[in-house]
């Protein structure tokens, strides 16, 4: 994502700020949506958007892939058991096989 920048004006006693669009946009916020505030030793601040689920992490809660986090949980229930692999190049073998194709296709596929 390219750097944004943007300032606003602390206003009155309750040390109110309104955030600026594009930071609205970048932070994925609206109304009723919390921030949360990270100060690092060095001064430096992070804000992230936050519902009771930090927004860079909402694909994880959406119907569709809870539906396959419960069909994983279903088949590896039924197997028992979970593969495991020595290294990334023998799991991405094992996807490609799975799929019917060369690992060379399906690299490019996630590309």
């Amino acid at each position: 994502m390219k750097p944004i920048t943007a300032r606003a004006r602390v206003r009155g006693n309750r040390h109110q700020v309104t955030l600026p669009p594009e930071i609205r946009r970048a932070l994925q916020v609206g109304e009723d949506d919390e921030l949360e505030f990270t100060v690092a030793d060095s001064g430096e601040v992070t804000v992230r958007g936050y519902r009771s689920i930090p927004v860079d992490q909402l694909w994880f809660f959406t119907p569709e892939w809870q539906r396959k986090e419960q069909d994983a949980d279903q088949e590896l229930a039924l197997r028992g058991t979970s593969e495991t692999f020595p290294d990334g190049e023998s799991f991405i073998s094992a996807l490609a096989d799975s799929a019917g194709i060369s690992a060379e296709e399906f690299r490019r596929s996630t590309r």
